[in-house]
């Protein structure tokens, strides 16, 4: 199970339910990257509004594909675009996540850190992480969802 951050004016979980599943593209961290190269189709994603007013989990997702090649880091004309990847030895990988559901309310970061006894090492409270792409457990998951009331 993991945890996936997007800005909501970037790409919000109502443009992922609009869409129906997109490419999670753009991803330059190499923890971040080999997180996505370690999942499974069928995993559930928390989706998390970042950079907004309320930053929060506002719902789920799922992973439809195994990680392939991102192609945005081939693209000179994309902002992603890495001069130093190489299309025999791809260094930026992707899956594409499909919608699942949006939560009735936002699980807000604050109310994360409130229950940060109940989320245990949970990721993305931890001070310092900035990744987009991070790991939790199903305990964790458990309790997010629970909060969310789903």
């Amino acid at each position: 199970m993991w945890l996936m951050k997007s800005e909501p004016d970037v790409y919000s979980l109502d443009d992922l339910k609009r869409d129906k599943k997109t490419m999670w593209d753009g991803v330059r961290n190499y923890q971040a990257r080999n997180y996505m190269r370690s999942m499974v189709v069928g995993d559930q994603v928390l989706y998390y509004h970042s950079n907004c007013e309320v930053p929060g989990v506002v719902g789920i997702a799922k992973v439809v594909t195994k990680a392939y090649p991102d192609p945005t880091q081939f693209d000179p004309d994309d902002k992603h675009y890495d001069p130093t990847a190489k299309r025999d030895d791809p260094r930026w990988s992707l899956v594409d996540v499909g919608f699942v559901k949006r939560f009735k309310r936002t699980v807000s970061l604050a109310e994360l850190r409130d229950h940060a006894a109940e989320l245990g090492d949970f990721p993305l409270i931890r001070t310092g992480n900035r990744l987009s792409v991070m790991p939790v457990t199903p305990d964790q998951f458990e309790v997010v969802t629970r909060l969310a009331g789903a």
